[in-house]
């Protein structure tokens, strides 16, 4: 306790700073916003700077609350080890900068999410690392892609916005063969439906502000994968500044808690939403895992035993009437992976930085609309979307 003889300014300051009471431990953690932390002598404070001794020592590095959502996350994707970040980019910069150098080759889909596709076309050769877009659901096309110099082949495990499904195990089998590591963005699924690492992943990446989290309030990402692959990320991050927040891990770390709850349910509700989608005359095409036509019917249905999650893609004849339609009930936002079904338009927004020859190779149309299915009573869904269409 500070003594009552200083100055009221100095009491002022350090007031309520003394030890707190450990008889008893809240149930949820506490934010630990502080953007430094003291020691109680050098050796204290060079075990931390070493990493000899766990302790928080500045808010770039890490807080204790980063460090407990990195602990839940490593176990949720059965990895070693976990590093959150700034955002999903940063996790999936910090990842990839740090097994790849100048003169370096990276395989990746080009189906991967537009700014990840941005990353890589424009950012990645201005380094020096070579870059080769494939469909990474023909085999045959990833394997011819290989070179001596070839690292990492990077993708999504459901991509982004038409879900397609590469065959992780089997792309993992070739890039091992050949002395290559797998990435897998894993942002549309997450660990409750799929987990890349227990199929042969080595980087798994997510952007948390999505399922992981699941409210819409949060922000950041994470990269999943083995301590020393996490290690060496985590320099890259710390030297590039994508600290993520003390309130964005912890808000993260409550959301979490439901995932399993609210996957079953988006999962539910967007096979539902797909199956009354696909036989309306006013839908060109539903692009989702569950359905029987769709070209990966049978690998989704192996990987993805207990659903695929809530996203679906449709074509939609007079897209803009369709969501005009809706408006008042069902959101057009730009993201996804709420408790509440939203829509996107690709088109503009994603994948907005595309050529529009390559989105319409990629299968994005102006009329495309993703679909990210909420929690919502299903029969009051299918009631608003029955309505729009008609």
């Amino acid at each position: 306790m500070p003594s009552h003889d200083y100055d009221l300014t100095t009491l002022a300051a350090r007031a309520g700073e003394e030890a707190r009471p450990n008889s008893s431990l809240p149930l949820v953690e506490p934010i630990y916003q502080s953007t430094v932390y003291a020691f109680p002598d050098l050796d204290a404070l060079d075990g931390a700077m070493s990493g000899a001794e766990p302790a928080a020592f500045y808010y770039r590095n890490g807080t204790p609350n980063a460090a407990s959502l990195e602990r839940a996350l490593a176990v949720l994707e059965g990895t070693e080890a976990a590093l959150v970040a700034a955002s999903g980019m940063a996790a999936i910069s910090a990842a990839l900068l740090g097994v790849l150098k100048t003169g370096d080759h990276i395989i990746t889909d080009a189906r991967v999410y537009g700014v990840t596709y941005a990353l890589l076309a424009e950012e990645f050769p201005r380094l020096g690392i070579e870059v080769s877009f494939v469909d990474a659901c023909d085999l045959n096309e990833v394997e011819a892609a290989f070179r001596p110099n070839t690292r990492v082949v990077h993708v999504e495990s459901l991509t982004n916005p038409i879900l397609t499904v590469p065959d992780v195990p089997a792309l993992a089998k070739l890039a091992h063969e050949r002395g290559a590591l797998l990435s897998v963005d894993n942002t549309f699924a997450s660990p409750a439906v799929f987990r890349p690492a227990l199929h042969g992943a080595d980087l798994v990446t997510h952007s948390v502000s999505k399922y992981l989290s699941g409210h819409s309030n949060a922000f950041g990402g994470v990269l999943c994968a083995s301590s020393e692959l996490v290690a060496v990320a985590r320099t890259r991050l710390l030297r590039l500044g994508g600290a993520m927040s003390a309130f964005d891990a912890w808000m993260t770390m409550q959301g979490l808690k439901t995932l399993g709850l609210r996957m079953r349910a988006h999962s539910g509700n967007a096979q539902a939403v797909a199956d009354v989608l696909v036989n309306h005359p006013r839908v060109k095409a539903v692009y989702h895992p569950g359905l029987s036509d769709h070209p990966q019917f049978h690998l989704a249905m192996d990987l993805y035993p207990n659903g695929f999650g809530g996203m679906l893609a449709a074509d939609i004849e007079d897209a803009p009437a369709f969501v005009k339609a809706l408006a008042g009930r069902i959101p057009l936002a730009p993201s996804l992976a709420d408790v509440i079904t939203t829509l996107s338009w690709p088109w503009g927004t994603s994948h907005r930085a595309l050529p529009e020859a390559e989105r319409r190779r990629l299968g994005i149309t102006p009329g495309l609309l993703r679909i990210s299915v909420g929690i919502e009573d299903i029969g009051d869904l299918l009631g608003d979307f029955e309505g729009a269409l008609e």
